[in-house]
């Protein structure tokens, strides 16, 4: 082996230990997409092949293609007559879009995935054993059931309100949707089973219990590395209104003055924005919101900590630097140009152009994209837990791991993301996922307009 070259880390991964079937259960409006779309995020940008499989768009696509005349349907989805518990004829077909979904996963699996995802509601004992028998006969699967719980009764009106703008209630008058939508819940909680001992008797199942997205956590039976990640990423969720701010340092090439000018003007727009965001935040939660202190996270390198020291002089403001934010390290080519890198080590320079993602600088110390990434983890944990705002002020490839995780970009685009100095991103995350906003900086009226979010791709 080549000594430059990095082990293949989300190849490996996807060949070490069982591969994972996480089945999600709980009732309707309980966030369980929500809680699908950030584990899905998370474990793709560690490097595992994770791809969500969802009922209720299953069951879409068979009534569009083969029911369209029947008595629950219509043009838009089935009513809440077909979730009757009583309803024989529509429990069959819910039960078989589900078993069907999951041998599609069983499927996906065995073709080289590692972690497919059920999103569905899985809501009773019946359905949730027909799948433990079912995945206990595919060699190298294990099951992890995961249970969203929710009595936050705020939390419940959102997401019933969140609700009606989906794919069963398009064009359908609000409070029409509202009425179906209410009663298709009390047909579910008539018939729903929480998990209990029938699963957690059975010895290779595990499962998880997270109740109100976070507040609490009941693991049972956890035995494999990929429920273990599943538990940790899902301990650390909350929904507390804030912002994430990322940013590069102000210019540090001969040029003092220029990373200065940027420094006191991203804390005038970090100030006013937080303002902003605590007026609106205010008054469509109709309560006030944890937004103090203010966390400020910057790299050891000089040129980060000095981008920050507005922000140390702030009363407010909680200033800490982390050696996990510096730039990659380029071992024996660190301080090299690109062009005196291919001088001096033109085989080196070949093979970092053929595969940035997993090429690893050669020499003690040196890493590669995805050891980045692996060093960033603590910190995208840490990001999910914190309930209050941050400002993370780092370095052009931390940049690019840390805004592929929340624009869910494949690692290997996130490589030639364009990351420009001088560019703050804004981050508030959402019930329905994240809003990001850019704004860029212009020396000439020392101050930042605001850009449209178009691709990063160079």
């Amino acid at each position: 082996m080549r000594s430059g070259t990095c082990l293949d880390v989300s190849r490996g991964r996807s060949e070490v230990g069982p591969k994972l079937v996480v089945v999600m259960v709980g009732l309707p409006a309980r966030g369980k997409s929500y809680i699908v779309k950030k584990l899905k995020r998370y474990l793709s940008w560690l490097g595992f092949e994770a791809k969500i499989f969802n009922v209720g768009n299953r069951r879409r696509r068979r009534l569009t293609m083969v029911e369209p005349e029947t008595p629950s349907a219509s043009a838009h989805g089935h009513d809440s007559t077909f979730f009757d518990p009583n309803n024989v004829d529509a429990k069959a077909m819910r039960n078989q879009v589900a078993m069907d979904c999951l041998e599609e996963i069983l499927s996906w699996l065995q073709a080289g995935g590692k972690i497919g995802i059920h999103d569905a509601t899985n809501s009773t004992k019946e359905r949730r054993r027909a799948i433990i028998d079912r995945c206990a006969r595919e060699p190298g699967v294990s099951i992890m059931f995961v249970e969203s719980i929710c009595t936050d009764p705020l939390v419940l009106a959102r997401n019933m309100r969140l609700k009606l703008s989906g794919p069963d209630y398009q064009g359908i008058p609000e409070e029409r949707a509202m009425k179906d939508f209410t009663e298709r819940v009390r047909n579910y909680e008539r018939a729903y089973e929480s998990l209990g001992a029938e699963e957690e008797e059975c010895d290779n199942v595990q499962s998880c219990q997270l109740i109100n997205v976070g507040r609490k956590v009941i693991a049972t039976n956890i035995q494999s590395y990929l429920a273990s990640q599943v538990v940790f990423y899902l301990m650390n969720m909350n929904l507390a209104p804030r912002q994430i701010w990322l940013t590069r340092h102000g210019e540090s090439t001969d040029n003092i003055l220029g990373r200065i000018a940027y420094a006191a003007a991203l804390a005038r727009l970090v100030a006013q924005e937080r303002r902003q965001f605590v007026a609106r935040a205010e008054a469509s939660e109709a309560t006030s919101i944890r937004d103090g202190p203010f966390h400020v996270w910057t790299s050891c390198m000089k040129r980060t900590i000095q981008t920050a020291d507005p922000f140390a002089q702030s009363d407010d403001c909680d200033v800490q630097h982390f050696k996990f934010l510096n730039e990659i390290y380029a071992g024996d080519c660190e301080g090299l140009t690109y062009a005196e890198i291919e001088a001096r080590f033109p085989e080196e320079y070949h093979a970092r152009q053929q595969d940035k993602l997993r090429y690893r600088y050669i020499g003690t110390g040196g890493e590669s994209y995805l050891d980045v990434i692996e060093r960033l983890n603590p910190l995208i944990v840490e990001l999910e837990r914190q309930r209050h705002s941050v400002l993370v002020i780092t370095h052009r490839v931390v940049m690019r791991a840390l805004l592929a995780y929340y624009g869910d970009i494949p690692l290997d685009r996130m490589v030639t993301m364009v990351v420009p100095l001088h560019t703050a991103y804004c981050i508030e995350p959402r019930p329905f996922g994240a809003v990001l906003r850019r704004f860029r900086y212009h020396a000439a009226t020392d101050g930042f307009t605001e850009e449209p979010n178009g691709s990063h791709d160079g």
